[in-house]
Formats: C-alpha cells, sequence, structure tokens
C-alpha cells in the first residue's frame, strides 16, 4: 500500500514563511478535509446504518484508537452522556495504553498488537457490539490485532483511516477511507487527518443520537442538567416547547422530571 499519509508535504522551507503566510496555507490544507469527507459520505452512511442496527438492539459500539485518532475518541465518548442523556458505556473508547494515560500519550503501545484485543476481552465485548478502529495510517498493530480478533470470531468491524487499500481497511466489515493527502508537516496526522476523525466522530455520534431519539426537532431535550448553564438554556427549552410562561414553574418542574423529555411527557399524561 502507499502511505499518502506520510508523503511529503507539498509546502517547502516553512521557517522561512511569516505569521500570515502559515495559517493562510493551513487553513487551504484544512479545506481539502472537507472535501474528502464528502467523498467518504456513502461510507460513512454505511458504517452508521450498522452502528444504529447494534444500538437499538442493546450493543455497545467500541472506538478502538492510538495517537490523535484514539485521544480524539475519548473526547466524543466523554460528552455523549451530557449532550444526549445517554447511558455511560453504549460508547465507549478503548485507548493504547489506557484512558488513564491520556495526558502522557505512550505512543510506544501503538505497536502491541496483542493489547488491542485485550482491552476489548476486558470490557467483555461481544457480538452484539461493534468495534471502530481508527488510524491514520491504516496499519497500526494495536488496532490492527484487534480487529483481526473480532472479524474471527465475528464480531463486526469498522475503521476510519486515512490511506488507500490499508490492512485494517481489509479487516473491516465498514470501512471508512477519507484520504486528505500529505499533511501540512510531512507525516503529522494530528492535522488534517485529526480534523477529518473529530468531524466524522461528531456525524456518527450525532447522527446515531439523532436515530436513538435522543433529539427532538433540533434539540438537546435529555441532556443532563450539570450545571447553571445548561438548566438554564432546558428550562427556556421546556418553557418553549410546552408554551409555559413562568420561568419558576417551568424549572421546578424540570428539576423534578430530570430532563426536557421526561417534563414533556408528564405534561402529556395530564391532558
Amino acid at each position: 500500500m502507499i502511505k499518502i499519509t506520510e508523503q511529503p508535504s507539498v509546502h517547502r522551507h516553512l521557517e522561512n514563511k511569516s505569521i500570515e503566510e502559515l495559517t493562510a496555507l493551513i487553513n487551504r490544507e484544512d479545506a481539502l478535509v472537507h472535501v474528502a469527507i464528502n467523498k467518504a459520505l456513502p461510507q460513512i452512511n454505511t458504517l452508521i446504518h450498522a452502528i444504529v442496527a447494534k444500538l437499538k438492539l442493546g450493543g455497545r459500539i467500541f472506538y478502538l484508537g492510538a495517537g490523535s485518532g484514539g485521544r480524539l475518541s475519548v473526547l466524543d465518548v466523554i460528552e455523549l452522556p451530557t449532550t444526549f442523556g445517554v447511558q455511560k458505556g453504549v460508547f465507549n473508547a478503548v485507548l493504547a495504553g489506557g484512558i488513564d494515560r491520556l495526558v502522557e500519550a505512550p505512543e510506544e503501545m501503538e505497536d502491541n498488537i496483542h493489547e488491542g484485543w485485550e482491552r476489548l476481552q476486558a470490557q467483555q465485548v461481544t457480538t452484539a457490539d461493534i468495534v471502530l478502529g481508527i488510524s491514520a495510517s491504516g496499519t497500526t498493530p494495536f488496532v490492527l490485532g484487534a480487529l483481526q480478533q473480532c472479524r474471527s470470531l465475528g464480531i463486526a468491524t469498522g475503521c476510519i483511516v486515512s490511506n488507500p487499500a490499508s490492512p485494517i481497511a481489509a479487516e473491516a466489515d465498514y470501512p471508512v477511507e477519507v484520504v486528505t493527502g500529505p499533511e501540512f508537516i510531512t507525516g503529522s496526522t494530528r492535522m488534517k487527518c485529526g480534523t477529518a476523525q473529530k468531524m466524522i466522530f461528531d456525524m456518527i455520534s450525532t447522527t446515531v443520537m439523532v436515530q436513538l431519539g435522543r433529539v427532538e426537532d433540533n434539540q438537546m431535550v435529555n441532556v443532563l442538567l450539570i450545571n447553571d448553564k445548561i438548566t438554564d438554556r432546558a428550562v427556556k427549552m421546556l418553557m418553549g416547547k410546552a408554551g409555559m410562561e413562568d420561568y419558576a414553574e417551568a424549572k421546578a418542574l424540570l428539576l423534578q422530571q430530570g430532563s426536557v423529555k421526561n417534563a414533556m411527557d408528564y405534561l402529556k399524561q395530564l391532558v
């Protein structure tokens, strides 16, 4: 396979460029990410259909990754219970070296071909679940070894990679190949590849949550009331949906029921 992610940057002598030149060139490269994702939308859609099907039957999704992509998947998983009120453990991140060492970035662990599967086993992964490998290169041993084990046991697999015809894509039932080209700094896949990964995580999790009924209209009706800002937003959301005019009354109902969704269901029962 050709590792496009490792090909030389098309931009030379960066040390001689001004701040204005550098930011303009980086922004120009970032614009290519949208184009690459647009080409991969059919693959992304197929993957999301598979994830929704698994989750509707009570299964789980595991993001499995190392490096920048793995760390970005952790951020996505962390935010979902608050934003959508989804139970913890539905979306999971399995990171090379462990999530507890996230800020240490133990990059050497991505070369361990056995660790990914061992960590999935610790989470008691089954055929009810789906495992999504994250690897810019498409060759990361931590991810590759785990996907190979999953496929041998009939566990559904997907991937997000940034090179065509990679070994990891070959082990995925639902491969997503987003080829963003050489990086601005040669080989620095935290840049365009990382941007693409973050955008795709947003697409996957948001679309899945909508499909699972965690969003109504365009609103986070299941958002957890974890601070004053979110509670105020939810109170105003409830007032708008229920036609309530008294802020204090709406807030009391919201806090009693725990979410906008529950409060609306309660009000419907009174009719």
